[in-house]
């Protein structure tokens, strides 16, 4: 059972809305809380954010609480959006340090970073995680097809929480193929120009012959 009273209280701590009270910032954050907090459940408009996004940062911490932050990334879709409240990825094989592994047998308690560069948005995801092995049938659920990567396990996000932040500070990036196929639009904008210019020329060309 959830022992907060607000969701926000999962990052709001006592500690830190003594920080934000001397700070001056607690008075705007008790009017979140009075309007109800933050989200829990996935509305359909964070689904489609998650889905689109092809990068992501689970963030664990182990028994003694040393905090860890692992990438995953992955064709867009590759997070999917399970229900109301369950994300789940493969878990692609990589290193095989296993850590994020270890973290979750000891501490359940999980976080998700989302970043889209090019929109200039952040979303965290506070929850928990398990890893889930040998399960043929969400495997082919969860794997992108046609993805050139070894899956190693499953893992499911359970949110308890999540808010987003404004875009101030974040650098705006675009990914590689999207540039190239903005260029490559443009290329063919350019070829046809120039091939249209060619046309009216001829055609002015043979108007003075006249």
């Amino acid at each position: 059972m959830n022992a907060h009273v607000f969701t926000s209280d999962v990052a709001f701590t006592p500690t830190v809305k003594a920080i934000q009270a001397r700070k001056g910032s607690r008075e705007a954050y008790a009017r979140v809380e009075e309007r109800g907090s933050w989200q829990a459940d996935i509305t359909p408009d964070l689904a489609a954010f998650i889905e689109a996004q092809t990068s992501v940062f689970l963030s664990t911490a182990n028994g003694d609480g040393q905090p860890y932050i692992q990438h995953r990334g992955g064709p867009a879709g590759f997070l999917k959006v399970l229900d109301e409240r369950t994300i789940g990825f493969t878990d692609f094989s990589g290193n095989r340090q296993f850590i994020t592994q270890g973290n979750l047998d000891d501490n359940p308690r999980a976080f998700l970073f989302l970043i889209d560069y090019a929109h200039r948005q952040r979303i965290k995801i506070w929850g928990s995680a398990r890893v889930v092995e040998d399960d043929a049938e969400l495997m082919a659920k969860l794997m992108p097809e046609g993805y050139k990567a070894r899956p190693e396990q499953i893992i499911l996000f359970t949110v308890s929480a999540w808010d987003s932040n404004c875009p101030q500070h974040i650098p705006q990036r675009f990914e590689a193929a999207d540039v190239a196929a903005a260029l490559a639009e443009r290329d063919k904008r350019i070829e046809w120009l120039e091939q249209e210019i060619a046309r009216l020329r001829g055609t002015s060309s043979a108007t003075v012959k006249e």
